[in-house]
């Protein structure tokens, strides 16, 4: 792994290593089908999570004890059950980004993959 390489970004690395001298187009698409599901579960804790954060606000904002609104608005922040929820969203966050990159990239493949050909067909066209 890579220094300061987000953890689900070399995670994808090791499920689909990048060999850039050749460019199989059905590994690409093989590695899309895989991992679409993931993707969408991880894009949907990401949604699930950044809606739950409001609802623990919420919670944590009508239990607090304060004089003021902000006041309870801090303690509802600054509570630990609210900083985890943050913690696993920014979690959540990291592995769909890098799942939809890891997709992005398998598309780009198969692009560079299928202008290559064209290529390739261009230049048999002119030696013939």
């Amino acid at each position: 792994m890579v220094k300061d390489q987000p953890l689900a970004l070399s995670y994808c690395l090791k499920e689909y290593e990048l060999d850039m001298n050749s460019i199989d187009p059905h590994e690409a698409i093989n590695y899309m089908i895989k991992n679409a599901k993931a993707y969408a579960q991880a894009k949907a804790e990401v949604t699930y999570l950044e809606e739950f954060r409001k609802s623990k606000k919420a919670m944590l904002f009508s239990s607090a004890i304060g004089n003021t609104v902000a006041d309870r608005e801090n303690q509802a922040y600054s509570h630990p059950d609210y900083l985890a929820v943050l913690e696993g969203l920014k979690a959540a966050v990291e592995k769909a980004e890098g799942l939809r990159w890891m997709l992005v990239a398998a598309q780009a493949r198969i692009d560079v993959w299928r202008s290559q050909e064209a290529s390739n067909r261009g230049l048999d066209r002119i030696t013939q």
